[in-house]
């Protein structure tokens, strides 16, 4: 064996990647446990002590939830807590944390992913999808009213249960277990009645640029949006319930 293996087993690989803020907790009196997607190895997460030099590199504004960054790291299969040698600013937000109606979308399309996203390996046309869409929403003019919509259907297509559209014809329903549309009602309870599958229809033909031409009422953005949620539900084991749910229904008129 050469000598120089256990020191790479022990040290592990040094890696620099982009990454997505998820989450955030404090973890003792000086340290931080950041849940992160990763371009280069998925869904990770890292222990960040944070320095009380004021010159460090490190700190802790760089972790907020949505925060765009490049990081270093030590990268070590085994080990369930990755540290961070470096960690810098890649995408610098211009309107989301100062627009109270984007900064809560953004508030819940965090939640969202942490909870959608757990377990994923690396994926980068996913990383690339939800990277370039947060840009996009940051660089939108408001109300955006649409996006967390158009945005949590189409994540659905890289998770492996993107609804199959293929078969709507007027006044069949939707089966929220199979993805699919039909002319005649499923033997269970997860599925939409003819108007509201007329909706899901409309909504999955929505996309950033034509999403503004699409008028919903704040009742229908609502219920859609809970339809989506229960979809998420159903195929993704142990979703739980949602903490900025009842925040988002009350704006975007």
């Amino acid at each position: 064996m050469p000598i120089f293996a256990p020191i790479i087993h022990f040290y592990g690989m040094l890696t620099k990647t982009t990454a997505i803020v998820l989450h955030n907790i404090k973890y003792g009196d000086s340290k931080m446990i950041v849940d992160m997607f990763t371009r280069s190895h998925g869904r990770m997460s890292f222990v960040v002590t944070m320095p009380k030099s004021a010159k460090s590199k490190i700190r802790k504004q760089l972790f907020q939830p949505l925060s765009m960054l490049s990081i270093e790291y030590d990268y070590r299969p085994k080990v369930q807590l990755q540290k961070i040698r470096e960690a810098t600013i890649l995408y610098p937000y211009s309107s989301l944390p100062f627009d109270m109606d984007k900064l809560t979308v953004g508030m819940f399309i965090a939640e969202f992913l942490y909870h959608s996203l757990y377990g994923e390996q690396a994926n980068e046309p996913m990383f690339d999808y939800i990277y370039d869409s947060l840009q996009w929403f940051d660089g939108s003019p408001s109300p955006a009213a649409n996006f967390h919509l158009v945005f949590m259907m189409r994540l659905s297509l890289f998770l492996g249960f993107y609804p199959n559209l293929d078969d709507y014809v007027s006044g069949c329903v939707f089966d929220l277990r199979n993805g699919s549309f039909s002319s005649v009602a499923p033997l269970h309870s997860d599925y939409l009645l003819p108007d509201e599958a007329s909706q899901m229809s409309l909504m999955m033909r929505m996309n950033y640029p034509t999403m503004h031409l699409f008028k919903f009422t704040r009742a229908q953005r609502n219920r859609l949006l809970d339809v989506i949620v229960q979809y998420y539900r159903l195929h993704i084991p142990g979703f739980p319930d949602m903490k900025s749910l009842d925040v988002l229904r009350n704006i975007y008129d």
